[in-house]
C-alpha cells in the first residue's frame, strides 16, 4: 500500500452545511479533493435530510466529485437512561457530551436506525460502504447490527475495522476537541506530538469537525499538518483505501 492520508469531515448535515462548504473549499486549496463525509440523517432530531432537496443536491454534487458518503449515526445524540454506571456517564457525558448514540443500543434498536439512515441516503443511488458511530463509540450489540446489514467497514479512534475478513488497520486518528479552552490547549499539543509520531506511518487519519473551523489556532494547525502530511501521500477516502486493500479496485 502506498502511503495514504484519509481526511474525514464529521457531522455533515443541514445544520453544518455552510461551514462544511467552507472547510471543503479550503481543503481543496491544499489539494485535498477526496474526503470521507460522515453524514447525520437527522442531526439532534432537528434537521432531517429526508425531503431536504437543497442538502441532497449539495451532497450529491460532492459525491459526484469523488467524496465518499458515510453513515454517521442517525440522530448523533444518546438518550440518557436511569441507573447508568459511573463509567457510562464518564464516557457518554464527559468524553462525548451526550453524543455517543450507538454506545449501548440493543442490536434491534441499532438495526432500525441503520436501516432508516440508509433509506434517508437512498437519494444518492449508490452503496454506502461505511458506518462510523458518533465519537467512535460502537457497542457490541450495535456492532452486530452493523455487521448484519452488510457494511464493509467501521472505524474506531485507533483503527479501521474491516467486516470482510481482512485484518484491522491500526491507525490512530488525529482529532481536536474545542468544547473548552483547556481542551483546545491539550488538543494542539497532543496533535503536534501525534503528527510527528505518525509521520512515517503507512496510513495517517485526520478527523475534522465543523467547530474546528471557528477556532483559529486549531484550524491553522490542521491546515499546516495536512499540507505537510500530503507531500508524500495519496489522499483518498476510506472506501478507496479499503477497496485497494481487498483487491476490488
Amino acid at each position: 500500500m502506498s502511503p495514504a492520508l484519509v481526511v474525514s469531515l464529521h457531522d455533515v448535515s443541514p445544520l453544518t452545511q455552510p461551514v462544511s462548504t467552507q472547510i471543503l473549499a479550503e481543503l481543496a486549496v491544499l489539494g485535498i479533493r477526496q474526503t470521507s463525509l460522515l453524514v447525520i440523517p437527522n442531526h439532534h432530531r432537528r434537521v432531517p435530510i429526508r425531503g431536504d432537496a437543497g442538502f441532497q443536491a449539495w451532497l450529491s454534487g460532492l459525491v459526484s466529485k469523488g467524496h465518499e458518503p458515510v453513515l454517521h449515526g442517525y440522530f448523533h445524540q444518546r438518550e440518557r437512561g436511569s441507573g447508568e454506571s459511573i463509567r457510562s456517564q464518564a464516557v457518554t457525558r464527559i468524553y462525548t457530551a451526550g453524543e455517543g448514540e450507538f454506545y449501548d443500543l440493543s442490536e434491534s434498536e441499532a438495526h432500525d436506525r441503520l436501516q432508516n439512515g440508509l433509506a434517508d441516503l437512498a437519494f444518492l443511488e449508490r452503496k454506502i460502504s461505511g458506518f462510523i458511530a458518533p465519537a467512535w463509540l460502537l457497542g457490541p450489540e450495535a456492532d452486530k447490527a452493523v455487521r448484519r446489514i452488510g457494511f464493509d467497514y467501521t472505524t474506531r479512534i485507533r483503527a479501521i475495522h474491516l467486516y470482510r475478513g481482512a485484518s484491522d488497520l491500526g491507525a490512530r486518528s488525529l482529532v481536536w476537541s474545542t468544547r473548552a479552552k483547556w481542551r483546545i490547549w491539550m488538543s494542539l499539543r497532543w496533535n503536534r506530538a501525534l503528527a510527528w509520531r505518525v509521520s512515517n506511518a503507512d496510513l495517517v487519519r485526520v478527523a475534522i469537525h465543523p467547530p474546528d473551523f471557528a477556532h483559529r489556532e486549531v484550524w491553522l494547525q490542521i491546515k499546516q499538518l495536512l499540507a505537510r502530511l500530503k507531500r508524500n501521500r495519496v489522499c483518498i477516502s476510506y472506501e478507496k483505501l479499503i477497496a485497494g486493500i481487498d483487491g476490488t479496485q
